[in-house]
């Protein structure tokens, strides 16, 4: 089955579940009208359907073969990312003055979803050269920016992102990669590094003439832990101020992974200073690379979550075309030689649903998200940018984890609908699965989300910003029970169950941690999930409820197909949110036994 990117899907999506609509009405997106939305979104989905998405199987099967420290990319793929940069997709959200469109991140998250929906592979890239841009244009020089920005602006050099080590995983503080300042008579503020990093995506290929790696090191003398840390931009290849390329800088690729999935995406090995001449350029000031470094990872996070959506739309689209096609076994009434499409089977059907709703429930937190991240960066008065900022970052550990968690969960319900044949690679429906498992656990593994949603979060403005949300959850259970529409069923009933239940587990967390923090810390994973269960549920409502005003009329409204998702969300997933709250508020104790239960060490 070819993946189709369901355009009209992500604009609904955008428009209703995420607050498009209403920022259009408070005065944002003025440049953006529908017409332009449609174009855009309907050009990348266009690319990513008919040019990325033949290239994702045959690239799992190719690898990337490496020799003498060069990575050959699949066949094909130069080609394509040629054409995608020539087209202007690098920089979809980047500032118009280094070469960008300019366009709100809401419209970049979008496309990111349908690059990593037709070859996840392909699309985790540019992620990470955007996340680069992002940090260089906030915190570098106005030389680097000038060298550095329009190259990778324009996609024609792709950025690294190099945090860990082998003794430094999530632990940055603890890298041993060193920075010395320049001694042999250069006056450019250039470093000397010497170190490795692992795990580096994107580390070495043959797609561009250059890449441009953001790395986090020690100065000799700086303190220890993470207020010791700086970032510096270390080029493949030095430039010159005109960004003509120069020598080849002291750096290389000593392997490549052999990884579960993402075959196609070289994760490498890196060395630096080798020869003790490794040239590298500070991004923002000494020992504040941690800060330069969230500015990245906050816009990989919500990447990565995007990468979850991006593989569960994949998977659901997979299964059910499947479950129309495969016949086996019989309804009731027929004769013993018929057979019926196995999406007639109320397992099956119940399967596909719960793939679907997830799906577009994650969706719709993703682009929540970036909707917040555009109004924080565009609201007209500090107060407002600030509530903006607060609703982002309240809600981006949950749409990096709740989102790769369901990425997981799909892709493998996406096998189970296959039976057999989804555990036989020639299908596809494997790919998924092993494509899918890494999003839980790069750019901060999903329990460390979970610690930072409870602890940093949820606190913010003393619980006022998640308190905030909340009551607007509540407006949504509201306007579900005025529309008094018996194809709801027991949606608002379910969704106000679970707004409840994340209230009262919010005031717990929020005592907890001043009281017994690490009861607070114990349940973390499940309120998460709790929140997204709730956040996903009156969202996908929000969509039901806009298109039962559109009807049937165009604009992908699909007024019984969207109340249908919304209820089974509400009446099979979010019905969950009552007894998650219990281990929130009542199971602390029970994880807190853990050397009971490991046993001796």
């Amino acid at each position: 089955m070819a993946y189709r990117a369901p355009v009209e899907d992500i604009i609904f999506s955008l428009k209703h579940a995420a607050g498009l609509a209403k920022a259009r009405a408070d005065g944002f997106y003025q440049d953006l009208g529908d017409d332009d939305l449609d174009l855009v979104l309907g050009e990348a989905g266009r690319f990513a359907s008919e040019v990325l998405a033949p290239l994702n199987a045959p690239g799992d099967r190719y690898g990337t073969p490496f020799r003498d420290g060069e990575v050959t990319m699949p066949p094909g793929w130069k080609e394509a990312y040629r054409d995608w940069a020539a087209a202007g997709w690098n920089g979809v959200a980047a500032p118009t003055a280094w070469g960008g469109q300019g366009l709100p991140r809401a419209v970049n998250a979008a496309c990111i979803e349908m690059w990593n929906s037709a070859a996840m592979a392909f699309g985790l890239g540019p992620v990470l050269t955007m996340a680069g841009m992002d940090a260089l244009a906030a915190f570098g020089t106005e030389d680097l920016k000038k060298t550095y920005l329009p190259k990778l602006v324009s996609g024609e050099w792709m950025g690294t992102m190099e945090l860990t080590e082998p003794q430094a995983g999530s632990d940055v503080g603890a890298l041993r990669t060193r920075a010395e300042r320049a001694q042999d008579g250069a006056n450019d503020g250039s470093y000397r590094i010497t170190g490795s990093k692992i795990f580096i995506t994107y580390g070495e290929h043959d797609l561009t003439d250059n890449i441009i790696h953001f790395v986090l090191a020690r100065i000799a003398g700086a303190p220890d832990g993470t207020r010791g840390v700086s970032l510096f931009l270390i080029p493949k290849f030095l430039a010159g101020a005109d960004g003509r390329l120069g020598a080849r800088n002291d750096l290389r690729a000593a392997r490549i992974e052999h990884k579960l999935g993402l075959h196609a995406s070289p994760t490498c090995h890196m060395i630096y200073g080798d020869h003790g001449g490794c040239v590298g350029y500070l991004i923002g000031e000494e020992n504040g690379g941690m800060a330069a470094m969230f500015t990245m990872m906050n816009e990989a996070r919500l990447a990565v979550g995007l990468q979850g959506v991006a593989i569960a739309e994949t998977a659901t689209q997979q299964a059910i075309a499947y479950a129309r096609e495969r016949r086996q076994g019989r309804s009731a009434g027929m004769g013993p030689a018929e057979q019926v499409a196995i999406i007639a089977h109320v397992d099956v059907r119940r399967m596909l649903l719960t793939m679907r709703s997830l799906t577009r429930a994650a969706r719709a937190i993703c682009f929540a998200t970036a909707v917040a991240l555009d109004r924080s960066h565009l609201a007209r008065d500090a107060a407002a940018r600030k509530a903006a900022d607060e609703r982002a970052a309240l809600l981006t550990p949950v749409a990096k984890a709740f989102s790769t968690d369901i990425g997981a969960e799909v892709a493998s319900l996406g096998i189970q609908v296959h039976g057999g044949t989804g555990f036989i690679e020639e299908t596809g429906a494997a790919q998924h699965y092993r494509d899918a498992r890494i999003a839980q656990i790069y750019e901060g593994t999903n329990g460390i989300q979970a610690i930072d949603l409870v602890t940093r979060k949820v606190p913010l403005n003393g619980g006022a910003a998640v308190r905030g949300y909340i009551e607007e959850l509540r407006r949504t259970v509201e306007a579900v029970r005025a529309a008094n529409d018996p194809a709801f069923g027991a949606t608002g009933a379910r969704l106000a169950a679970a707004t409840d239940s994340l209230a009262q587990a919010t005031e717990w967390i929020l005592t907890a941690l001043a009281a017994k923090p690490d009861a607070a810390l114990a349940g973390a994973t499940t309120y998460l999930r709790l929140f997204a269960a709730a956040a996903g549920g009156c969202m996908l409502a929000d969509e039901a409820l806009a298109a039962a005003r559109h009807g049937a009329a165009g604009d992908g409204a699909d007024r019984p197909g969207r109340i249908a998702i919304a209820r089974f969300f509400a009446e099979n997933l979010a019905i969950q949110a009552p007894a998650l709250a219990r281990i929130v508020t009542e199971s602390a104790d029970a994880a807190l036994m853990a050397d009971a239960g490991l046993g001796a060490p």
